[in-house]
């Protein structure tokens, strides 16, 4: 795929424009009147919509919003969403709620700007059943937004409340902003309970700097303390994360954590700056004592190998995530648009910290219970090593490896197994593959580079992740226009969208290379079309 300089230019200049829209929240234009009251509905009827990943209905979504699970079980995703358009601006909070994670029911738009120059920025969702905010005496079941409201002058923090489980919500509009520190580049706040108050992180952006504060009563916060030029800097710091995770060990067939042990981690999300270009997020495993968190050491480590899985955030009080599925390279001109809408989610991600030995503390992020969509099993072999595997299917699919190996393969040798994905009558398909051995032995890559869907001089076509020994289990989900692979367990992930022309529909699965002796099963499930 090649381009002019003309185009080149013009890429770069759409790329910096998408950028300044968001940070002014396209406060220069007066948007169409927005939805209210009601769910917005959508087709899902495309070739390129996900069938179980989250998209939204119609228009633009990016960073996932305020999650939080309700006391009857219900799963909340708040999302930044453009209900007008379908490129970035007039920012809300779309609502949408699950059962299991999987199945989702769009709800009416939770959070709207007070007027067309502003913006409901990111934030975060929190429980307060002993009201402390005093906002709900007479209610166990309160829920309460924090959101950063981006104007053309500042960007400060609001609290809105809800009576009836997030549904609906009532902004403080007697004491917002609860916290305004005279800049525009503040943002993004994500609040935890810890023992005796409340402790939000939020990103001083153009500072590389995450302050924290505390609160008795999420309505007075005081400065605590800051977590300043760590890691990877990019450009911005965006979309802090604290949380509490289990800690655990996995021998990539089962995992098992260690009941009442935790470890805190923080994630810090860049953009734009990030080593494959545009957006990502950083980790850091750690410790924090109400008021200030110190990292177990010094090392910035991704939490995805590809280029596609950004702001992910925590529900609030559970190890369980969700991130934003795209890059803010490209995000606006994605040919999504043409199905009018924009964005999906990653999977739903259940995580821990596992000690690596000499790699240090990692965070696991495991696939989220698939259960509630697994449909027909379309193959399953135990004897797939040094063979293939095929299957077709039509919307949706997910494989599952399991590899014994006697011995490992010898530095010269190229054993691997392949995933392809293929269209019948094109010569368009979808490649992905673990190696172990070879000149970057324990290593897993994508190539989306022959699929002819969607072309963009910063639509990266490789990627490689790496890890320190030999895989045991392979998983991955394609979903039409998203396909992500989580190695052993999730210890290792990668997330990237995918754009071919004619949908993709069967899938091979071939090992070669691998050691006398050497046991692989392989299973492939088709998954429920959630959309139906």
């Amino acid at each position: 795929m090649t381009l002019n300089t003309r185009h080149l230019f013009s890429y770069a200049a759409g790329a910096l424009a998408s950028l300044a829209a968001i940070n002014a929240a396209d406060s220069t234009s007066t948007p169409p009147e927005t939805p209210a009251g009601t769910s917005i509905e959508g087709d899902y009827t495309g070739a390129l919509r996900p069938r179980a990943h989250f998209s939204p209905p119609k228009g633009f979504m990016n960073d996932p919003n305020g999650m939080f699970v309700d006391n009857n079980g219900t799963w909340h995703l708040y999302y930044q969403y453009n209900p007008t358009d379908i490129v970035a601006g007039n920012q809300h909070w779309g609502h949408a709620t699950s059962p299991d994670l999987y199945h989702w029911t769009n709800q009416p738009i939770a959070l709207a700007p007070p007027n067309s120059t502003a913006g409901v920025f990111s934030g975060s969702a929190v429980l307060d059943p002993n009201n402390t905010s005093g906002f709900f005496p007479n209610t166990t079941d309160g829920v309460v937004a924090i959101y950063t409201l981006n104007t053309p002058e500042r960007q400060v923090q609001e609290l809105a409340y809800s009576y009836d489980n997030g549904y609906t919500f009532t902004t403080y509009d007697e004491g917002n902003p609860v916290l305004d520190v005279g800049s525009n580049q503040f943002r993004d706040p994500k609040v935890i309970w810890y023992e005796d108050h409340w402790v939000m992180v939020i990103a001083y952006a153009s500072e590389y700097t995450i302050g924290i504060f505390t609160s008795p009563d999420l309505k007075d916060w005081t400065h605590a303390s800051n977590v300043s030029h760590v890691g990877l800097l990019g450009i911005q710091y965006e979309c802090p994360n604290l949380a509490k995770v289990p800690i655990g060990n996995s021998d990539s067939s089962n995992v098992t954590t260690s009941d009442g042990e935790g470890e805190y981690v923080l994630t810090i999300s860049l953009n734009p700056g990030a080593p494959l270009g545009g957006s990502i997020t950083q980790y850091f495993p750690g410790s924090f004592n109400g008021t200030h968190f110190t990292p177990r050491d010094n090392a910035a480590r991704l939490s995805n190998f590809g280029k596609d899985d950004y702001a992910g955030q925590f529900f609030y009080d559970h190890p369980v995530s969700i991130g934003w599925a795209s890059n803010w390279q490209y995000t606006n001109s994605v040919p999504t648009g043409n199905e009018g809408w924009r964005s999906a989610m990653t999977l739903p991600r259940k995580n821990y910290i596992q000690d690596n030995g000499i790699a240090g503390y990692q965070l696991v992020q495991e696939i989220y219970d698939l259960s509630p969509i697994l449909k027909n099993r379309l193959q399953i072999n135990d004897d797939a090593a040094n063979g293939t595997t095929s299957a077709h299917f039509t919307n949706a699919v997910y494989f599952d490896i399991n590899v014994t190996l006697p011995d490992s393969p010898t530095f010269e040798t190229v054993a691997g197994i392949n995933f392809t994905f293929a269209a019948d009558g094109t010569d368009e398909y979808l490649k992905s593959a673990y190696a172990f051995a070879g000149s970057v032995p324990y290593s897993v890559w994508i190539d989306r580079g022959h699929l002819d869907g969607f072309e963009h001089p910063y639509f990266t076509d490789k990627f490689l992740g790496s890890q320190v020994r030999a895989a045991k289990r392979i998983q991955g989900v394609f979903d039409r226009s998203l396909f992500e692979v989580y190695v052993d367990g999730g210890a290792v992930v990668g997330t990237s969208v995918v754009f071919p022309s004619t949908p993709l529909t069967k899938l091979d699965i071939g090992s070669s290379g691998l050691p006398e002796g050497a046991q692989v099963s392989v299973a492939i499930w088709e998954l429920e079309d959630t959309w139906a």
